[in-house]
Order: structure tokens, then sequence, then C-alpha cells
């Protein structure tokens, strides 16, 4: 299993992974606005400040089974990451029928080498129960400062 660099033509099969890891959360996912509005953010920032790593479906042509797609911000530099840059990995998701085969392991790899390629040395994810193995394999820990998020309706 290999993953690639997601290309624009990517997008929409992006989103609808994407839209399988917040089912998978329980959230409502079915909102055409977002779906909408993630599209063109991938069109728009991909090769940016956005990457996103895939997995092709072996058996159907245009389809992907797994992605993973990240961001880097800029952050004001302290102790711990020097340079200010901080990565955000969004989207992770592994269609059902692939899950426990290695194609999140990939596409996580994928990102993490774009990560550091680009200098980004503090990367963050959220982690569900299901994915939280893979994710503490590959380094990530919920040591240091506790982090706190606002939310409003």
């Amino acid at each position: 299993m290999e993953a690639r660099a997601a290309t624009v033509e990517d997008a929409a099969e992006s989103v609808r992974l994407a839209r399988l890891m917040f089912e998978s959360m329980g959230l409502d996912s079915s909102d055409a606005e977002w779906q909408r509005e993630g599209e063109r953010h991938v069109r728009e920032r991909l090769g940016r400040d956005l990457a996103v790593f895939v997995v092709e479906d072996p058996a159907r042509s245009g389809k992907l089974i797994a992605s993973a797609a990240g961001t880097i911000v800029a952050r004001l530099p302290g102790p711990l990451n020097p340079s200010g840059r901080a990565g955000y990995v969004q989207w992770v998701s592994t269609e059902p029928a692939f899950q426990r085969m290695g194609a999140g392991r990939v596409v996580m790899e994928a990102l993490l080498d774009w990560y550091d390629a680009n200098g980004v040395r503090t990367v963050e994810l959220h982690a569900t129960v299901a994915g939280e193995t893979l994710y503490r394999s590959l380094g990530f820990d919920d040591e240091g400062p506790r982090a706190l998020r606002r939310r409003r309706p």
C-alpha cells in the first residue's frame, strides 16, 4: 500500500472521507455547506499551508480508501517551538472495509514526513479512541501543557 500526495482532483474524495471520519465520531456531517467549503479549501490551499496524502482504491478508479490532511500555521515562538511553525492534523480517515490494513499508517507517515520537510517540529491532533493507538505509535502523546478549547454556539 502506497500513499501519494493528493491533487486538486482529489478534493471531493478527500471531503467524502472526512465526512466518514466525522460520522464515526457521532457528528452529523450531512450539511452541504461545510463539504463545499472543504472542497474549496483543498483546491485553494493544497501545496501551500495544506497537504493531503491519500491511498487509491485498487479496484475503483478515482476513488480513495484513506486520506490524512494537515495544515501548517504560524504561532508565536516559545521554548518548545522556537520557529513558531506548528502543524495540525485535520482529517484522517480510512474506508471501513480497508481499516486495520495499514492505509491509515501510510497516509499519516507521509503527512508527518511533509511536516518534517517543512521544518515543523510541533504537530497536534485530536484522536478518536479507534485512532489513538496508531497516533501514539507515531510519537504523539498527551504530555506537556493541557490543551483547552472554548466553543461558542
